[in-house]
Parts: structure tokens; sequence; C-alpha cells
């Protein structure tokens, strides 16, 4: 039996890289889905709304699958209420929002314009949360009729904003941000029966397309270790009914690897007992520091 029989899926970005193999993978197990694109290109320019999504659609309705195209912007407040309303009026309701739409503008700190920082945050860190936003209203209604929902969010971050990253602080920052969000959603949204949860992918698209150039299918089995579709059978359990014991949690996966990723602890602490001086601070730091396991190391950093 499919997976995700009848249920109803969103996924942003669904026209390239991941969010296709997303879109694909959630037809393929029995989901009907909403296939979001606005057809940018790499660095957000160009669009052509419904394009590329339409393209999904229609690999999507050659495995006998259902969907329909939706170009609007996620991380427009009216844009993102509309694309909720789709899935809806189309489908009769909404099972699993796939927040995954994004798109980079690379550059060192020191020379990181206003207008490159403003865009990539808005459009990962605000397309994920006017969505989220907007379907939780929707799955809360559903609740209060009594028509308690089993629905599904899955965040896309990313190692950039869980380690860091040279190069990318809009971005990294970004993708921080949503691990955060995606904990404090679980915490507010499980009692109208929602799980949130988020992924940090490692994969070949075009945002890494130089990095990962060299790596195809190993001639010896066939597998290609940075295949975007590595990451969608995660995505789509997490997607699933049987998943509703998993919520507030990030998972790294990467070829056949799927790791849970552990963020901020408390840690060692040093309790005084009254107002430290500035001179007994730094040896204080030290001690801290010689309890605590090392940093992990920004990608990237020398």
């Amino acid at each position: 039996m499919s997976l995700l029989a009848g249920r109803v899926v969103i996924v942003t970005g669904a026209g390239r890289g991941i969010g296709r193999e997303h879109a694909l993978e959630f037809a393929r197990q029995g989901a009907r889905v909403v296939v979001n694109d606005l057809g940018v290109q790499l660095d957000g320019g160009g669009a052509q709304a419904g394009t590329v999504a339409q393209e999904v659609v229609a690999e999507i309705e050659a495995l006998g699958g259902e969907a329909v195209a939706n170009g609007d912007d996620v991380a427009s407040w009216d844009g993102a209420e509309s694309l909720v309303r789709t899935a809806a009026d189309t489908f009769g309701g909404l099972d699993v929002l796939v927040n995954n739409a994004g798109f980079v503008r690379d550059r060192m700190l020191v020379s990181m314009g206003e207008q490159e920082w403003d865009d990539v945050v808005r459009v990962h860190l605000k397309g994920h949360f006017a969505p989220l936003r907007h379907a939780a209203a929707y799955w809360r209604e559903e609740s209060k009729a009594g028509r308690r929902p089993t629905a599904r969010v899955i965040n896309t971050s990313s190692g950039a904003g869980l380690l860091g990253s040279v190069g990318q602080g809009n971005y990294g920052a970004a993708k921080a941000g949503i691990a955060a969000m995606t904990q404090i959603a679980a915490a507010e949204m499980g009692r109208y029966g929602v799980t949130v949860n988020a992924i940090a992918p490692a994969a070949r698209t075009r945002m890494t397309e130089e990095v990962f150039a060299a790596t195809m299918a190993a001639p010896e089995t066939g597998f290609d270790a940075m295949h975007p579709g590595n990451v969608s059978p995660l995505v789509v359990w997490l997607g699933s009914a049987e998943s509703g014991h998993v919520t507030g949690r990030v998972f790294e996966v990467e070829a056949g690897v799927i790791s849970l990723a552990t963020g901020w602890r408390h840690g060692p602490r040093i309790d005084k007992g009254a107002r430290w001086e500035p001179a007994e601070v730094g040896s204080a730091v030290d001690k801290l520091l010689a309890q605590a396991p090392e940093s992990e190391p920004v990608y990237g950093a020398s």
C-alpha cells in the first residue's frame, strides 16, 4: 500500500533539483501534489512563474499521479495564503507542507550588499514562515471543527545554518533561523495534530553543482551519491502518518546517510553565587572551554 495514499502535499521550489525529486517521490507514494515554483534563476532573478512547475506536473501525470502547478511567491503573505488555498480548493485539504524554495547570493560579509542580505533572508526565512503560518491556521481551524489533522511540515535548513559556511552569511543566518523556527513550531503546533521537522541536505543541485560536479554514479554500484533524489525518501517518510512520534528534529541527509543533528544545548557552567567582576571572567571562561567539546568547524574555514 502506498505510504502517502490520498494525502495532499505542497512542495515549494519543486520545479528543479531537490524539490522536484520530492514532488515526484510523493506522487509515486500516492500523494496528490501542489508543485510550487516561480521558475527563477539561481540568484532569484528571471522568474517564469508556472513554467518549470507545469513540467513537473506533466511528469507526475505521466506516472499516473495527480498534481497542480502553482506560481505563487512563497515569501509574499498573500502568495503563501493563496498557495495553501490552492491545495484545499483543488484537492479538498492539506496534509503536508514541504518548505524547500530558495536561492543564493553568496558574498563575504565585508562585501555583501543590503539587497543581497534582504533577498536571501526573505526567500528562505520568510518563505518558510509565511506558508507555515497559513497552513497552521488552516490546520487549527480543522482541529477546532473536530477534524484533527495528521499534518506534517518539513522545513529545509542546511549545514550552513547548523555549522556556518564562509561566504554565506545571509544564507547561513536564514537557515539557522529555519532550524530554530522548526523547534518552536513543533512545540506550538503539536496541539493541533501537526509535527514539524527539518532536513539539512547535501546533494548536487544548481546551488552546489560546482562542488559536486565530479561526484557521479560509481561504476561498480551505479549509486550516484550526490543525486538529489537521495534526499527525498526521508522527506516522504516524514510526511507520512507513520512519523507522528517525530517532531522538532533536524536531520542531515546525504547519499545513503541519515543522521540526527544535535544543536545548542546547555553546557558546562560555573555559578559564583554573586555578581562577577570583569577581571574574574577570563579564568572562568577558560575553565568552561576546557570542559566543553571543541566546536565543529565552519564550512570553508581554513
